[in-house]
This record gives C-alpha cells, sequence and structure tokens, in this order.
C-alpha cells in the first residue's frame, strides 16, 4: 500500500476570543479516519468546506502531526520522517505556487532541482523529460507571472513531479480555469499515471474532475469518512434513475403511453425510468413501436447529486 491510514484523529484547541480570561475549547477537525490506497491508483478525496479534508492532507504531508492515529505514506511517517517523506511526494495546490514569479519556468525548475539534491546533468535531463511530457518547451523560458492561468497550472504539475515521486497530492488542479484548460490538464493528469505509474490523491470541488480522472472516491463530511467505493459501485446504487428524451419524426398519440411521460412538445418526449425496476430493453423497444424515432439521449444523474443525496442520507 502507498497510504495507509488507521483510526486517525486531529484535535485542535480554540480560544473563544474573550481578551481577558479566554475558554479554551477542544475542536474535532478528523474523527477516527481510516482508508488504505494502492499504488498506481487515482484517488478522488471530497467533501464540503470544513469537512476534514485540508487537514488530514496536511497530516498525511506531514505539515501537522496526528492527535491520534497511524499514519504511512511510501513507507514513511509523516510525523516523524517529514524530509525522507518530501522527496518521494509531490504536492500542487491551485491557490499556492510553488514556481518563482520572477523567474523562468526553467530557472524555477533548475531551483527545484536543487532542492531535491539533483545534480546539473541530471536536473537539465529531467526538465527536458519533463517538458516533453508535458508538453511546454516553449513555455521553459517565459517568466511565470506573464503565462496565462491555465498554463502556469500546466508547469506547477510538471514542477511537482521533476524528482519522480511516488505520489503527488493535487489540491484543486483545475481551479479558475475554462473548459479546454481543464480538459488538458486531467489529460496530463492521466497521463502521468499512466507513464509512471504515479499514485495520484485528488481533492476537488469540481465534478468533472473526478469523473474524468478517478476510479475510487472517498467522500469526508464532519471529520469522518462517510462513503469510501468506487466510482462505478456509486453509480449502480444512486445512478439507476435514468432520463429519457425520445425525439420522433411526427406527432405521436401521448394519451395511453405504458410509462408516464413528464413533458411533451409536439414529437419531443421526455420520461424518467427506474433500472432497478423495469428492464431497460423493455422500455427502448416500447417506444420504438409508438413511432419512427430519430434521435434518443440517456442521461444519468450527475455525480454532484449522487454526492448530496449519500450527504443528505447521513445527515
Amino acid at each position: 500500500m502507498q497510504i495507509c491510514v488507521s483510526n486517525l484523529k486531529k484535535t485542535f484547541k480554540v480560544k473563544n476570543g474573550r481578551l481577558l480570561k479566554p475558554e479554551i475549547t477542544e475542536v474535532e477537525a478528523v474523527k477516527n479516519v481510516s482508508f488504505d490506497i494502492k499504488r498506481g491508483e487515482i484517488v478522488a478525496f471530497i467533501g464540503p468546506n470544513g469537512a476534514g479534508k485540508s487537514t488530514t492532507i496536511k497530516m498525511l504531508t506531514g505539515i501537522i502531526q496526528a492527535t491520534e492515529g497511524n499514519i504511512k505514506v511510501a513507507d514513511c511517517d509523516p510525523s516523524k520522517e517529514r524530509k525522507r517523506l518530501a522527496y518521494k511526494i509531490g504536492c500542487m495546490f491551485g491557490q499556492k505556487s510553488q514556481l518563482y514569479m520572477h523567474l523562468t519556468v526553467r530557472d524555477s525548475y533548475k531551483l527545484l532541482c536543487s532542492i531535491y539534491d539533483l545534480s546539473k546533468e541530471e536536473s537539465e535531463k529531467k526538465i527536458k523529460e519533463i517538458s516533453e511530457l508535458f508538453q511546454i518547451e516553449n513555455l521553459l523560458d517565459k517568466v511565470v507571472r506573464k503565462l496565462s492561468l491555465g498554463q502556469r497550472m500546466i508547469c506547477e504539475i510538471a514542477g511537482s513531479i521533476l524528482h519522480d515521486p511516488e505520489i503527488i497530492f493535487l489540491d484543486e488542479p483545475t481551479i479558475g480555469l475554462d473548459l479546454f484548460a481543464k480538459a488538458r490538464i486531467r489529460e496530463i493528469i492521466k497521463k502521468m499515471n499512466e507513464e509512471k505509474g504515479t499514485t495520484i490523491f485528488l481533492t476537488s470541488h469540481d465534478i468533472g474532475d473526478v469523473e474524468a480522472l478517478c476510479n475510487r472516491i472517498i467522500i469526508i463530511n464532519d471529520g469522518t469518512v462517510v462513503t469510501d467505493s468506487t466510482i462505478d459501485n456509486l453509480k449502480s446504487k444512486y445512478l439507476s434513475k435514468k432520463v429519457i428524451k425520445i425525439t420522433y419524426d411526427a406527432s405521436i398519440k401521448t394519451d395511453n403511453l405504458k410509462y408516464a411521460v413528464k413533458k411533451i412538445e409536439k414529437n419531443r418526449i421526455e420520461f424518467t425510468v427506474d433500472t432497478n425496476l423495469v428492464n431497460m430493453g423493455d422500455v427502448l423497444s416500447y417506444f420504438t413501436s409508438v413511432g419512427n424515432i430519430v434521435d434518443i439521449q440517456i442521461q444519468s444523474t450527475p455525480l454532484e447529486d449522487v454526492i448530496k443525496r449519500i450527504y443528505e442520507e447521513r445527515g
């Protein structure tokens, strides 16, 4: 296992704000969290603001120490072997740059390589390899502050793997980007995972990132793990309802249809079925017999709605 977390807890002491004789209370930010992540997995770690995501990541990377519990990341104890761990992990946070704004991308990379004790020859080799992998050769000699947000985010991710980390922690890697830039970032993350076998630990409020990249999702809320499941399992459990939109070549009679239609527009109908209760083949066969179909659309419940439903079920 690349990441092993067992019975993890973190308690903060908080003052109530009084100037004289302030009272100190304890707040449990993380409560008994446990999970394991295998090498090469791309795992989404998501939850609402204040759920305990950032606190958990800070403990995994050694920034803060756990109050209770055990953590192993790349065979290191983050609280005791933070320096050794730093050589094995990469971090990229959407709101915080690891590149130097007044330097070129190339010079920023050289500094990062020196931090990880790479020789001049090794640094040049890695910069060349990374720039080719991420197709950023044309950006290397540009000053970082002059890059677009999308260009900088790509360069940030590239910089986080200069030292060949086993695991990368990505926090909101597509935040603030347009659709094309998001697609490019997701493509790069997938390529990095496939070509280098890098384990990806991803947090994002963009459900598109989760659906496009991850095969597993851990949902945390109020400091506890609410769900730890594959994306496919979540979909099979919560995405049984399908919205079907059918367009015919002419208007059809809708008075005695076998299924309840919720929307009718001339030759177009829309209805919902639950695949746990009916066979989709039977449904489509029936509506094919009603008239000549020119177009059909089948939509599942968005993953965002699934997560909302899970939160509601768990209170």
